[in-house]
């Protein structure tokens, strides 16, 4: 730099306001920021506490307590009186998820107590079961209108709560009654023929697809098949 070039330079720092230059040694090293303190020295994230149960019982009580009463998708305006959650035995081998509520599961709060639900207490009772010892629900936990197949934006919403209910049960056996319900739990656009007579690992438990018992009053000839299905479930559930 010339003479004249640091004239200028100190000219201009003058207008500044600046009247000298530092010859400490610190001023001529450059300013690092500050580094965050480690791991261990900051303050750990609020995590929610996890919240244990003391039987399968409490926690389906905390899932329908989660659930409320749910205006999660649209069907919550679409005419359904109530929320139809699941029944049976909280420890239950054997849980059937069928659907969506029909007509009497609507007005009576609990799944399969119409005609096809009569028959699904029969196939239930020809394995040396009752009722009572098993667990039934459904994928979607409020009636579509006129009974029309639920739809995915409301499979989306409800479909968790499912989840939850088979992880706390943990079931031996899921049966799946009917192309909906085998379709939505395997993620598949399979027939339900081609999906029956065949079984499925599925969260820890073995899946069998049947025909739902609504199928049946309409086709009394797939009984033999869904007999032979639930043979095989009694099998499993045997130890076989």
């Amino acid at each position: 730099m010339s003479s004249d070039q640091l004239k200028a330079h100190l000219e201009f720092f003058g207008e500044l306001g600046v009247d000298g230059v530092r010859r400490d040694p610190q001023w001529h090293r450059r300013t690092v920021p500050d580094r965050p303190p480690p791991a261990e020295a900051m303050e750990p994230d609020q995590v929610e506490p996890v919240r244990l149960f003391s039987s399968p019982s409490e926690a389906l009580a905390a899932i329908r307590e989660d659930l409320g009463d749910c205006t999660r998708c649209k069907l919550h305006g679409l005419g359904r009186r109530q929320i139809v959650f699941g029944v049976g035995n909280p420890a239950a081998d054997l849980m059937f998820v069928g659907e969506a509520p029909g007509g009497d599961e609507d007005i009576q709060g609990e799944p399969f107590v119409g005609r096809a639900g009569q028959l699904l207490t029969k196939i239930i009772e020809a394995i040396d079961l009752r009722r009572e010892d098993v667990y039934i629900a459904n994928v979607i936990k409020c009636r579509p209108p006129g009974n029309r197949n639920p739809e995915p934006d409301e499979v989306e919403q409800c479909e968790p709560f499912l989840f939850r209910q088979i992880d706390t049960i943990k079931p031996k056996v899921i049966v799946a009654l009917g192309k909906f319900a085998a379709q939505s739990l395997l993620r598949t656009t399979d027939p339900i023929t081609k999906l029956r007579g065949r079984e499925y690992k599925y969260r820890d438990a073995i899946l069998i697809p049947t025909y739902h018992p609504a199928y049946l009053l309409r086709t009394p000839s797939a009984k033999r098949d869904v007999w032979e299905d639930m043979k095989r479930v009694r099998e499993i559930l045997r130890g076989g």
